[in-house]
């Protein structure tokens, strides 16, 4: 009897120490992951950055700088700090929802062609330094993740690759472009350490060389595709909330949210992504029904608010470098049309116009505040949200000038043009908690104090 009870107290201990093994395996396995998000700044002011990226996506290149000091306070990005490699690297990143690929400057022989930091000593950049790095490894011909193909806006990939060659042995290139700039170099696959998580063979971009960046921070890609850094670490949706400042230059702007978890999260009206075209993959496809200004339904036509096929229309949510974003052709027509109706007891600032390239811009000395009506978009599934009038304008109350914020250069004609209709840069969600659910293909919202 005795040789029975230590038995069973001892597989009952067995089966205990194995729970408690097994429940703190489990509470070291984070379910979410939160990383503080810094405002970014940049030498353009938010107008020309805005624009210069709208009109990269349009054009397929970067227009001239504008020279104005409209916006002196003017902030452009948001960053979080990531560490990779053995011992980890702690490096700063742009989070941009409108690229996938993950890169970081991995040579003091970088370069930046057209930068905004260019004056700044090249030396000086910070990098990813591979050789520093035991768990770092040169992505090479031969790995099936190099493959010869075209992903949109990513070159990948050995064309002198064939069977043995020694053309084989070679760290695999890539090259890509997205709104405002390009990269390009090599890929590593490489440890992305968290405090309680570390994600091994990383597909991290070891750049060479890039052009047009608006600031020396590597990147993050968010966008739909293997190469970005949500799809990489299995997460089934990322969220953030961007603090508002009014465009001063306070430098902390909120948290973002990378979750493992399963569900809806209380409180978030939710609208279905669309399906991306090939043509634009990596985007985020917002389902818009229509828009208004303040109470005004603008009934825009379906096409343009639809992707097609080639890529052409739609209407995308982008982090990108900050700015409200762009829209294009008649929806741009539409909209300003309602706009200077609403606002016709403001006189316009053709001044401003000309120096900007932004229009309509109003004066409004003599007015204690100008008063803006909100932008709504109406969603698939009956959500809306609300832009307030300073989330997409650029106000600078000392000199009591006011800009619409979303125009590209060339875009008043009546006209489709290539890529998204619409694009909702971060300062349209500012003070908003946005929720991209990657597991159930839809995008959340709400509005909160960030």
């Amino acid at each position: 009897m005795a040789s029975s009870s230590s038995s069973l107290l001892f597989s009952v201990f067995i089966l205990f120490s194995i729970l408690f093994l097994a429940s703190c395996s489990k509470d070291n396995i984070p379910a979410t992951i939160t990383i503080p998000l810094t405002s970014t700044f940049t030498s353009k002011p938010l107008a020309s950055a805005s624009l210069s990226r709208a009109h990269h996506l349009k054009h397929g290149k970067t227009s001239p700088p504008v020279k104005t000091s409209l916006f002196p306070h003017s902030y452009g990005g948001h960053s979080i700090s990531l560490s990779f490699g053995t011992p980890p690297q702690k490096l700063s990143f742009l989070v941009d929802t409108g690229s996938d690929v993950v890169w970081a400057p991995c040579t003091t022989d970088y370069t930046c062609t057209n930068c905004s930091f260019s004056a700044a000593d090249p030396k000086k950049v910070p990098i990813f330094d591979p050789k520093l790095s035991s768990s770092s490894k040169i992505l090479d011909c031969r790995n099936p993740k190099c493959v010869s193909t075209y992903f949109p806006y990513v070159h990948l990939g050995c064309p002198r690759c064939n069977g043995n060659s020694k053309h084989c042995s070679y760290a695999c290139p890539y090259s890509t472009q997205y709104g405002t700039g390009a990269s390009s170099g090599y890929f590593l696959l490489e440890n992305l350490k968290f405090p309680r998580k570390t994600i091994r063979n990383f597909l991290l971009g070891c750049t060479t060389s890039a052009a047009r960046e608006l600031s020396s921070d590597a990147l993050a890609g968010f966008g739909r595709s293997m190469f970005s850094l949500p799809i990489q670490m299995g997460v089934k949706k990322f969220a953030y909330c961007l603090n508002s400042h009014d465009y001063d230059d306070t430098r902390n702007s909120g948290k973002l949210i990378l979750d493992y978890r399963d569900g809806k999260t209380k409180g978030l009206s939710y609208t279905p992504f669309l399906k991306s075209p090939p043509a634009s993959a990596f985007y985020y496809h917002l389902g818009v029904k229509d828009i208004k200004i303040g109470n005004k339904l603008l009934r825009i036509p379906s096409k343009y608010l639809a992707p097609g096929s080639d890529g052409r229309s739609g209407v995308i949510i982008d982090s990108g470098y900050g700015g409200a974003g762009y829209m294009t052709g008649p929806v741009f027509k539409i909209v300003t049309n309602e706009l200077k109706k609403q606002m016709s007891k403001y006189r316009r600032s053709l001044e401003a116009e000309t120096q900007t390239g932004l229009t309509p811009c109003y004066n409004f000395t003599g007015h204690k505040s100008i008063k803006i009506p909100p932008l709504i978009y109406q969603f698939r599934g009956g959500a809306n949200m609300v832009v307030p009038g300073k989330n997409y304008f650029g106000i600078s109350p000392q000199e009591s000038l006011a800009c619409f914020l979303m125009d590209t250069n060339g875009t008043n004609a009546l006209e489709i043009t290539p890529d998204p209709s619409i694009i909702l840069g971060n300062s349209q969600h500012v003070d908003y908690y946005v929720e991209y659910d990657l597991k159930n293909d839809r995008f959340g919202f709400r509005r909160q104090t960030c």
